[in-house]
């Protein structure tokens, strides 16, 4: 099979045949009709996890086919259309068995823990638990995204932000994260502001609900801007990014008792952000992560793409094939664009 592989971090990305893997007696093979391009993708090639082993093969969001299953697989056949959440839980450990898969003390992620979605095929770990069946009515393409920022984008907002309608939102970092997060908040019911550096994004951030839009290069305070326009500061607050500065800002423009939501990954010297703990202290915040979603947890919000109250697909900037993807993977950190870019060609 084809699959894009790099045999060392922050080196040279090539296309080559490699054998198809062959899936546990739990798992399934699948055939990869889309995958997205991730900046988590990214984080992996430069050597921010420690789980990846080289020679490796990216890619974390997908839809496919199943094209084989291992013998104790249960709920699921071949021929089936399925996507996956990025993280994939054991179901023998004590947060599997509280339901938190997402945070599994055993889990697995392709494109990290194992080889992932920039592939002609691929192999997926415990179906039975981890495996989301696709409606028809959503195309691969759009289900090749909901994977890792939209589903941890709703997880964010609906549960751990659990946002009442009429509250406003700021959203920090308006990459396919961030705009997955400003979608689902508008379509709750909340004010969004979006924040981002890349008039392109913003003017995005606008057509998918944000009632105010604010370009951190140009505006003189963040937070002042926040706290003005929202008279006091923003319920709930999103740092999509995972950039020191994001994360310190999402936190000050905060209303007493608000709630800041940790969403982007937070890597390198960013690892360890200054955060104003004495407001936390003073005012009562509220500080959680977001760490993707359970698969059983899927149902909600795929019948609100079914009803088209979320419209996933309008986060598409374009598509591009297999041998594309290697030159482009290394530039995501350049944050040029303005929408998530899928691979449905290999």
């Amino acid at each position: 099979m084809k699959a894009a592989v790099y045999e060392n971090f922050q080196g040279k990305i090539q296309v080559m045949d490699v054998p198809i893997p062959k899936p546990m007696s739990h798992g399934v093979l699948l055939k990869i009709k889309a995958t997205g391009m991730c900046l988590s993708d990214w984080h992996g090639w430069i050597g921010h996890d420690p789980d990846i082993i080289l020679p490796h093969v990216p890619g974390h969001e997908l839809a496919g086919e199943i094209v084989e299953t291992g013998k104790d697989v249960i709920n699921f056949k071949v021929g089936d259309r399925v996507t996956v959440p990025f993280v994939g839980g054991c179901g023998s450990c004590y947060q599997c068995h509280s339901g938190n898969h997402q945070v599994c003390d055993n889990q697995s992620q392709p494109g990290f823990t194992h080889w992932g979605s920039f592939a002609e095929y691929m192999i997926l770990n415990h179906a039975d638990l981890n495996l989301v069946k696709l409606p028809d009515e959503i195309n691969d393409e759009t289900a090749s995204i909901l994977g890792c920022r939209f589903i941890t984008s709703f997880r964010a907002v609906v549960e751990q932000g659990n946002l009442k309608g009429g509250e406003f939102v700021a959203v920090h970092g308006c990459g396919g994260v961030g705009l997955s997060a400003i979608m689902i908040a508008h379509a709750s019911g909340a004010q969004v502001i979006a924040v981002d550096i890349n008039d392109d994004a913003l003017e995005l951030a606008e057509n998918l609900g944000a009632v105010i839009t604010i370009n951190s290069l140009r505006s003189l305070d963040v937070v002042d801007e926040v706290k003005e326009f929202t008279k006091g500061g923003a319920h709930l607050s999103i740092d999509a990014l995972g950039h020191q500065q994001t994360c310190f800002n999402s936190i000050a423009n905060l209303r007493k008792r608000g709630k800041h939501i940790q969403v982007g990954l937070m890597t390198g010297d960013d690892k360890h952000p200054s955060i104003p703990m004495d407001q936390v202290i003073a005012e009562e915040l509220e500080i959680l992560g977001s760490h993707g979603m359970q698969a059983f947890k899927y149902g909600e919000m795929l019948k609100m793409i079914q009803s088209g109250k979320l419209r996933p697909e309008l986060l598409i900037e374009r598509t591009i094939s297999l041998d594309q993807s290697v030159d482009l993977l290394p530039k995501m950190d350049q944050f040029k664009n303005s929408g998530v870019t899928i691979i449905n060609s290999f």
